[in-house]
């Protein structure tokens, strides 16, 4: 599975920040040991990314998550099950922030708001 965690965070590294120049590798938000997968017993693949926001107090660290979150929705087969946190620590309310990023329901619905997808589309598209 180590190879599969690499090519993980090949896909997410390269995510802009919303807010500073420079992408959420270059800042440090993503790490590679902030990533593991495990799969369960019926074989579904159990994808966990951790981040880490540059400032305990950022505004924008559940716009961060969502970006994790539809890159890696978007990229990997559906039979993925994915879960994206903030790093424990690293963040003052990380708990509500964990339970935004991880609700489909809240995600389907930060989507459909047209200016936080151009954020996400913004942040997630692929470098030229």
């Amino acid at each position: 599975m180590e190879d599969y965690e690499g090519t993980i965070y090949d896909i997410i590294r390269t995510i802009k920040d919303p807010e500073k120049p420079g992408s959420l590798e270059d800042l440090d938000v993503v790490y590679e040991e902030g990533v593991s997968v495990k799969t369960s017993e019926n074989h579904r693949c159990n994808v966990e990314v951790k981040f880490r926001p540059t400032i305990k107090h950022c505004s924008l660290a559940t716009l961060i998550g969502l970006c994790l979150h539809v890159k890696l929705q978007r990229t990997l087969p559906t039979t993925h099950k994915i879960r994206v946190f903030v790093k424990e620590g690293s963040h003052n309310t990380e708990d509500e922030v964990n339970k935004q990023i991880n609700d489909k329901e809240r995600i389907a619905a930060a989507m459909e708001n047209p200016n936080i997808r151009k954020m996400v589309e913004n942040c997630i598209k692929e470098p030229d």
